[in-house]
């Protein structure tokens, strides 16, 4: 029997991304977003999150994926990640996954691009493809 592995789920532009649950601290509404000047494009800014402030991520313009404005639906994912703290803005969360090992195959190395880079491995659940991210590449936290 292989291990089954958790992710959280969530969309981006109606394709299913998903982060390994043991780095997901909690999903929050989008909460006022603060602007940081001179920080990459895809860094939105930071919020205050009940006292700490969190450096957020547009997952979409990380991905090369054309900007949307925040809708109800959007979310930001509190995810840890090497003593950091980051929120990944999000079009929707979807739910928590359990995914068996068997259903997890490596990235196709198709091309290099921005996009690409970014998926680690690609899971499949009930008749969907889940693109799973390497959050270290995403969030490219610098010690």
């Amino acid at each position: 029997m292989s291990e089954i592995r958790e992710f959280v789920t969530y969309k981006l532009n109606q394709e299913y991304y998903g982060i390994a649950i043991d780095n997901v601290e909690n999903i929050e509404k989008v909460l006022p977003i603060t602007r940081v000047p001179y920080t990459p494009s895809y860094v939105k800014g930071v919020v205050n999150l009940r006292g700490i402030i969190v450096p957020v991520i547009d997952l979409r313009i990380r991905f090369g994926l054309e900007p949307v404005k925040a809708s109800e639906e959007s979310r930001i994912i509190i995810v840890n990640l090497e003593d950091h703290k980051v929120g990944m803005l999000v079009d929707s969360s979807s739910e928590v996954l359990q995914i068996s090992e068997d259903d997890i195959d490596a990235s196709p190395n198709i091309r290099k691009d921005n996009n690409n880079e970014f998926v680690k491995n690609i899971g499949k659940k009930d008749e969907r493809i889940i693109m799973l991210i390497d959050l270290l590449k995403v969030v490219n936290v610098e010690n």
